[in-house]
């Protein structure tokens, strides 16, 4: 008797509470739907780049999935792996085979530089080489570099957006449970030095958390390190800022800390899909617009160029902005969200 009455309490419980039943029945038909779209989608063709092939080693590579451009003679590889999104460079001179791997995936590279070495080794064009061996190049890393280094900088990113993100709101729908904050808004105090306080406030140990996870990873996990560790940090601080205007942002919308939780599922998990773990420019081109409205994105690319390629700021400049412009609009919600609570 007393168990039945137990069970018809929590299931009267959850069916009035709406927001609950939505997240347990749609959200995990939300996210197994992305997942499927990412993982079903076409991201093993590689894009090279060529210069001095016959028509016969072009179509051979054709037939091993590789999409073939065409170049004349240029001075500057690099730059024409970046501005035509290469995968590599395969340059045919004085039968010298010569290929430059851009390198941000180290995985799709080995399968790259083993699908070149294929289509070579089946006879197209084997005669016009001098040398057999193939001579690779690396615009990022080395022969050795692993997935990890690719991953370590987006990981380094993720990380502070999640737990400043997670601690900023619970930090504050505790304060509105407690009842601090309805005496605060008692006084005369504005909406916006609230949420300005709020934000110096958790914003300080937002900025000793970055501090010691970036410099935790690079000297004690040795993790890559190209550029500068202060423009790292300046991206870490950045992005922890997003991530606690967001956080105080959603925690407004939240009764209990347990509804809070509720918004990783739907806010943080769909990020995790966009940082480059997996490839962006091998999804659905109508998927890829959804990177653009992820912050997580931003801050991960922009690690991503500092901390392996070696960027400066000034190459970065379009992350920088963008992840500002999010922080920005974020303060200004949470400005106005707080009228829900007191109109000033």
């Amino acid at each position: 008797m007393r168990i039945r009455a137990l069970v018809k309490r929590i299931v009267l419980q959850l069916v009035r509470d709406k927001r609950t039943l939505a997240l347990l029945f749609m959200a995990p038909l939300l996210i197994l739907t992305l997942m499927h779209f990412l993982f079903t989608s076409n991201g093993d063709s590689s894009k090279v780049g060529t210069e001095g092939l016959s028509n016969e080693m072009i179509e051979q590579l054709e037939k091993l999935e590789i999409d073939v451009v065409t170049f004349q003679e240029t001075n500057n590889i690099e730059e024409v792996i970046v501005e035509n999104e290469l995968d590599g460079y395969l340059v045919l001179k004085d039968g010298t085979l010569n290929l430059t791997i851009e390198n941000t995936d180290p995985s799709r590279s080995k399968l790259l530089q083993t699908k070149i070495q294929q289509a070579f080794a089946m006879g197209s064009g084997k005669s016009e080489l001098m040398n057999d061996e193939l001579k690779t190049n690396y615009m990022y890393g080395s022969e050795d570099t692993t997935f990890f280094d690719v991953l370590s900088p987006i990981l380094v990113g993720f990380f502070v957006f999640f737990f400043v993100f997670l601690i900023s709101g619970i930090g504050l729908l505790r304060e509105r449970m407690t009842g601090t904050l309805e005496r605060l808004l008692s006084t005369p105090i504005r909406r916006w030095e609230i949420v300005l306080g709020y934000l110096i406030g958790y914003g300080l140990f937002a900025i000793v958390q970055t501090v010691i996870v970036v410099v935790y990873s690079v000297n004690i996990l040795d993790m890559v390190l190209v550029g500068s560790v202060w423009h790292v940090l300046l991206v870490n601080v950045l992005i922890a800022l997003v991530a606690l205007s967001l956080g105080i942002l959603l925690s407004s919308f939240a009764a209990s800390e347990f509804q809070m939780i509720q918004f990783i599922p739907l806010v943080i998990v769909p990020q995790v899909f966009f940082t480059g773990i997996i490839p962006i420019a091998g999804m659905p081109e109508w998927l890829q617009i959804f990177s653009k409205i992820m912050p997580i994105s931003y801050g991960a690319d922009a690690l991503k160029s500092i901390m392996y390629k070696g960027m400066d700021l000034s190459e970065i400049l379009t992350d920088l902005v963008v992840l500002i412009g999010f922080a920005v609009v974020f303060i200004a919600l949470n400005i106005l969200a707080l009228k829900k609570y007191r109109k000033i």
